[in-house]
């Protein structure tokens, strides 16, 4: 079967700087595919070639049998069909959660009453009925994280990119909200790519973990789905 998300020789930096150097792997469609690597390893650069918000110097990333992006090019974010989660939540303070959940449905000129059915189901799938009228400033941290995932699933995309989302919660919440994420994607069937320096996290959540040093990749291995343990 064809990959969702193949990356194929990708090299990308800054100036003279390297950041990321001839890295290549698949993620199959369906699997939720963890990014593992200590600060400065090019997590983060990896994940805005992925975005659409940077171009590779070389190589190349397919959606599919779709190219997104090569050397010099790439498609804009609004073109890739993918939803992102951000460590900060990038929630807008003056809207509800409703209006935050329904906005990449407002931008793809989804009807009221269609936007209205679509965030009811994605509050609840995230376990947020009665939040819709609340203002982010009155929720949690953990409950923040929730619209955000809400957000990031309404519009049914392609690919989710997870950008560290649980680094600012404590550790008995990540735990808690990675077992939920996990059981989330995998009732949707979407494709994850989760970008994380905790090691426990992506044992939690992924069926492979891609590990990341000094931005190449050191190593790819499969998780045991019952154990959470690295095979």
């Amino acid at each position: 079967m064809e990959p969702a998300i193949s990356v194929q020789n990708l090299s990308a930096g800054y100036g003279s700087r390297t950041i990321l150097e001839n890295i290549s792997f698949d993620v199959p469609a369906g699997q939720i595919v963890t990014i593992l690597g200590g600060s400065g390893c090019g997590k983060s650069t990896l994940l805005r070639l992925l975005a659409g918000l940077s171009v590779p110097a070389s190589g190349e990333i397919r959606f599919g049998d779709r190219l997104v992006a090569r050397a010099g090019w790439g498609l804009p974010p609004e073109q890739r069909d993918i939803g992102m989660v951000f460590q900060d939540y990038a929630l807008w303070p003056h809207m509800s959660v409703a209006q935050n959940v329904a906005f990449p449905l407002r931008m793809r000129g989804v009807s009221r009453s269609e936007r209205e059915r679509r965030v009811s189901e994605a509050l609840a799938r995230v376990g947020l009925n009665g939040f819709a009228e609340r203002k982010p400033s009155g929720l949690s941290g953990g409950q923040q994280q929730r619209v955000a995932l809400a957000r990031a699933i309404v519009a049914a995309p392609r690919v989710l990119l997870f950008d560290e989302p649980l680094s600012n919660l404590d550790s008995e919440l990540r735990e808690s909200l990675c077992g939920e994420m996990s059981r989330l994607l995998r009732q949707l069937g979407i494709t994850a790519l989760y970008v994380t320096h905790d090691r426990r996290e992506a044992e939690l959540l992924a069926d492979q973990i891609v590990y990341l040093s000094a931005g190449r990749v050191a190593a790819v291995r499969a998780v045991t789905p019952t154990s959470g343990e690295v095979a």
